[in-house]
């Protein structure tokens, strides 16, 4: 093979480029060129080894290091590197040497390359997902609440083995127990899944009357769950070891509780802040005076400054969410909105009437009934 390309060409990459760079510009090329893929391109063997050539040098800084120095010469026998012969004479050289990447393309499958993990020994439970609707007044005080789900853990029966009790699965003789079989095509080693077994490396002669063999039974649960005080909507609650039972002898998932917190058409969030409209008589506005404000969890008094107008802010410290951090209570804030009476007694009318000429404020004909007559 020729050596008078330069590396970082045959590989598109600068000769500043990272190692992620230059083993992603590999891969690509590896894929492109492999001849499986190019049975009728003569050229592809060739560039794939030259690719390999490249990739093997540029990859380890040592050797980078002596070809930015010295070129093709640091890894030939004459070269002032002293690297000894660089290159690949077959393709098993290739994969002997890039294992890990082939086995990235191919799943592990090569000879000599990583296994893939028994699918019978111990697992990990799947977590699971809950959604838990919950009141504003849940929110400001925390709450406990019984929820149910139903999960999967291993059979009672056969303690997870899918066996009747009193025998055990074999291993299975068409995989030995991998869950692969492999097969030879050309140079490659191909694993597929194991049709005897169905790629559990295990085969049932006996199977549970219980699971029918599968090992898992459904589970009804019914637990306590704690929401804290200050979640707010979306919040995810973890509880731990309450997911989906695990697999011989592996660890349950994890529970994780997703928070929605219903609508209240009196009140509206704001952070740890609440809004509330706040209908006051309109001589309070003017004269000021206590009134009873309607809180999430009760009642409280509040007084109202003389000449309030409307829309602004009455604030109530301490009365609106309190912060999962521990930091303080939020506020509530009614803004005032005025309430005038729907009715006029005679008596107020004309009291009404004098205090308008005392401003030099002319009235209707027909009197203030008509300005009281509804509310705003």
């Amino acid at each position: 093979m020729s050596q008078s390309r330069d590396f970082y060409q045959i590989l598109g990459v600068s000769k500043d480029a990272d190692a992620d760079t230059i083993k992603k510009a590999y891969r690509k090329l590896a894929m492109q060129f492999h001849p499986d893929k190019n049975p009728d391109n003569p050229d592809a063997e060739e560039k794939f080894k030259e690719a390999a050539s490249a990739y093997e040098v540029l990859s380890s800084p040592e050797k980078k290091a002596q070809y930015d120095r010295f070129g093709h010469a640091a890894f030939t026998q004459q070269g002032r590197g002293g690297g000894g012969g660089q290159g690949f004479h077959d393709m098993e050289d290739i994969f002997s040497q890039f294992g890990d990447i082939f086995g990235d393309f191919f799943g592990g499958a090569q000879g000599g390359g990583r296994q893939r993990a028994s699918r019978n020994g111990p697992r990990r439970g799947a977590d699971l997902r809950y959604m838990a609707e919950i009141t504003l007044k849940d929110v400001i005080e925390g709450l406990e609440k019984e929820i149910e789900f139903d999960t999967e853990s291993n059979c009672d029966t056969c303690s997870g083995t899918g066996a009747e009790k009193g025998t055990s699965a074999k291993t299975c003789h068409g995989c030995g127990g991998s869950g692969q079989v492999l097969s030879r095509q050309g140079f490659f080693s191909m694993a597929t899944t194991c049709p005897t077994c169905a790629g559990r490396g295990q085969v049932i002669e006996k199977p549970c009357k219980s699971c029918k063999g599968r090992g898992r039974s459904k589970q009804h649960r019914k637990i306590r769950l704690t929401v804290p005080p200050g979640v707010d909507n979306g919040t995810r609650l973890r509880v731990s070891n309450e997911g989906e039972g695990g697999y011989q002898g592996g660890p349950n998932g994890d529970l994780y509780v997703e928070v929605a917190v219903k609508e209240n058409e009196d009140f509206e969030r704001s952070g740890n802040d609440i809004y509330t409209r706040l209908d006051v008589d309109y001589l309070h506005l003017l004269l000021g005076g206590e009134v009873e404000v309607k809180t999430v969890t009760g009642k409280e008094k509040v007084e109202i400054p003389r000449h309030t107008q409307v829309g602004d802010k009455i604030r109530l410290a301490g009365q609106g969410i309190p912060s999962l951090r521990g930091s303080r209570r939020g506020d509530l804030f009614c803004l005032i909105s005025v309430e005038f009476p729907e009715k006029l007694s005679k008596e107020e009318e004309k009291l009404l009437k004098e205090l308008a000429q005392i401003r030099g404020i002319e009235c209707g004909s027909g009197g203030l009934s008509g300005l009281f007559g509804r509310k705003k």
